[in-house]
């Protein structure tokens, strides 16, 4: 597989007031270029913890995570990330909070009309073109996502870590989103890791899902392939043999095996 990010043996240990609490015990996972990867497992299990530390939020206190051959030592314009809060600064049109992050990275070296042509590029990507000169306020929360994860592609980042974007948002508008994210990555080939919940999401949009062992000293515990086609129709995945032969095997390890353990 191609080694792009490389998470090997990592573990976390936070302490509070003489208190170690280990949340993460040796990790290792790798993420091929273009690769659609989705962590999972129940609250605790330090999924947040690990796609903070790919982020560059936080340092590991064992192991090392690599991205493209160079060691993750702090935040930087090579990963985008969008949380499940979108984020946006309330006093700047949807174009200039996008335009914020695109001059960040690309000011120095790149005119004022180009900067410009990249902020008008990644809205378009999004489907919120004629929403540029609206404001926060002024659009739904699915809006607000989208305006999210167009500021993160906009920076063309090598990765793209995504924790929970779509978990603060209505059912109908969660499919949606679903959706319009599978026709993104397609378009850009963007590499991805997503924190989830939400099973049926995990294997819509996945190459691969990552199960997490409950927390404390959280690990992987199994991880499954998706090898279902693309593109990915909703509605006909919900009754190909494949799709819910990888639902039960995930229920399956969440509620079963992992449930057990903490009884």
């Amino acid at each position: 597989m191609d080694k792009y990010l490389q998470i090997e043996h990592v573990g976390m240990t936070f302490e509070k007031r003489g208190v170690r609490f280990e949340a993460l015990r040796d990790i290792s996972l790798t993420v091929a270029q273009g690769e659609f990867v989705t962590l999972i497992g129940h609250s605790g299990c330090g999924k947040s913890t690990l796609l903070n530390l790919v982020a560059g939020l936080g340092r590991p206190t064992e192991g090392v995570l690599l991205l493209a051959n160079r060691e993750i030592g702090g935040p930087g314009p090579d990963r985008g990330v969008v949380f499940q809060n979108h984020s946006l600064l309330p006093w700047l049109t949807c174009a200039a909070n996008v335009h914020l992050a695109v001059e960040r990275v690309f000011g120095d070296t790149e005119s004022k009309l180009q900067l410009a042509a990249r902020t008008k590029k990644a809205l378009a990507l999004v489907g919120l073109a004629h929403a540029a000169d609206k404001h926060p306020e002024e659009i739904s929360g699915g809006m607000k996502q989208r305006v999210g994860i167009a500021r993160a592609l906009a920076m063309e980042p090598k990765v793209l870590l995504m924790d929970e974007p779509f978990g603060a948002l209505d059912a109908l508008t969660r499919a949606h989103l679903q959706d319009e994210l599978m026709g993104i990555v397609a378009t850009t080939g963007s590499t991805v890791v997503m924190v989830t919940h939400d099973v049926d999401e995990a294997v819509l949009l996945s190459d691969r899902i990552v199960m997490m062992t409950n927390g404390p000293a959280a690990t992987i515990g199994a991880v499954l392939e998706v090898d279902l086609p693309k593109p990915r129709e909703r509605l006909a995945m919900a009754t190909h043999p494949r799709y819910i032969e990888c639902r039960r095997a995930v229920l399956e390890f969440l509620y079963e095996k992992q449930q057990r353990k903490a009884a």
